[in-house]
């Protein structure tokens, strides 16, 4: 793509999305498919992914990290969602698909695949491409709160200023989470999202790592 550029020149506002027509295909096509909080959010994600790699020093292409951030949670929406897939891996295979149609390099997809994919897999991400580590990065800064400190109050307030953060954001995003996974639990195996369905449904019976081996078929 003809888009890769150093961050400092992306961020201007500290809410500065790509000035392009891929961007704006993203966004028109995520703002029709998702709810607002979902919409939202993941524009804070970009947002602060971005203003992360600028305080890093990063490079990376400003149009694949948007990518990520907009389609890292449309695995959470029923026409997105499969029967056995992780809601990560559903919303990366969107991504690909859509991507495709526009004729984007394989790496470069492959890119934007793989930070949808792993950004609910804590410790890895931060050692792979910018783009990867980005996605996650944004996504723990708008949900967990991780690095808080390490944006500006005028940058988080430029931010939510422009993709409103409800009031009760945690416990929306929380039940997003479960709505979009409910029907599929053996999917967050090993996966943040256990605890998610162990918050919201009492009946919800973790898989355990221990008991896998040990009930394998091997002897010993």
């Amino acid at each position: 793509m003809t888009t890769s550029v150093q961050t400092t020149s992306i961020i201007t506002s500290g809410a500065g999305i790509p000035d392009s027509q891929l961007a704006k295909e993203i966004t028109e096509f995520i703002r029709d498919t998702e709810s607002s909080l979902l919409f939202n959010h993941s524009s804070r994600v970009y947002c602060f992914g971005a203003l992360a790699g600028q305080r890093r020093g990063l490079r990376f292409d400003a149009e694949l990290l948007y990518a990520g951030a907009m389609f890292h949670d449309i695995g959470l929406v029923p026409a997105y969602s499969s029967k056995a897939d992780r809601f990560e891996v559903d919303g990366a295979n969107a991504a690909r698909r859509f991507l495709e149609q526009r004729g984007l390099a394989v790496e470069e997809i492959d890119q934007v695949w793989t930070a949808i994919a792993l950004h609910t897999t804590p410790g890895i991400p931060q050692y792979m491409h910018p783009v990867v580590a980005l996605v996650t990065a944004g996504v723990e800064m708008d949900v967990l709160g991780i690095d808080y400190e390490g944006f500006s109050e005028e940058q988080r307030e430029a931010v939510v200023a422009k993709y409103p953060r409800p009031q009760h954001f945690k416990e929306e995003i929380l039940q997003a989470f479960y709505d979009g996974i409910r029907h599929k639990p053996e999917t967050t195996f090993g996966n943040v999202k256990a605890d998610v369905l162990a918050d919201k449904d009492p009946a919800f019976v973790r898989g355990n790592f221990c008991e896998v081996i040990r009930g394998s078929q091997w002897k010993g």
